[in-house]
């Protein structure tokens, strides 16, 4: 991949690269910090993407791998130095409505495995390129939606 095609990749994926670092982070430093470790490891692995399946997909995938990770060094204490951008690839204009922002905080809550589920459910993924993402069946993928739904509404 050329570093052309990278930055037109980032361009029109951004979005689901940003999206994914706000449901592991709500401070703006740390998912920034997220946003560039998914950028390094899109670089490193774009020679070993091999188009069998679609490149959204694979995006996903590492977004999610590296936010995991991340979320695990965390908890293991791991200090972790900042990064400064010059830019602000996280302003939004868009405000959040009170439900919105309850229905973020009760995701967060979830475990970064039902995060990622519920985060590609609410992407309008099928359940197969759910399981594809995440490394299980379509099935299981049916099973854990309904457990997830079902404890994010008993969350107070």
């Amino acid at each position: 991949m050329t570093e052309q095609e990278f930055e037109k990749m980032v361009r029109e994926h951004k979005g689901t690269i940003y999206t994914v670092c706000y449901m592991f982070s709500n401070d703006q430093d740390e998912v920034a910090d997220l946003f560039q470790e998914i950028l390094i490891n899109l670089w490193k692995g774009s020679g070993t993407f091999r188009g069998e399946s679609a490149l959204s997909s694979w995006i996903w995938k590492v977004s999610f791998n590296t936010c995991i990770s991340y979320d695990r060094k965390k908890k293991r204490g791991l200090e972790t130095v900042p990064l400064s951008m010059d830019i602000d690839l996280f302003n939004t204009q868009a405000d959040d409505t009170r439900q919105i922002g309850l229905l973020r905080d009760r995701i967060r809550r979830l475990g970064a495995f039902d995060r990622a589920i519920v985060l590609l459910w609410l992407e309008d993924m099928s359940y197969e390129e759910i399981g594809q993402i995440v490394g299980i069946t379509s099935n299981n993928v049916s099973v854990r939606l309904v457990r997830i739904k079902e404890q994010l509404k008993n969350m107070q």
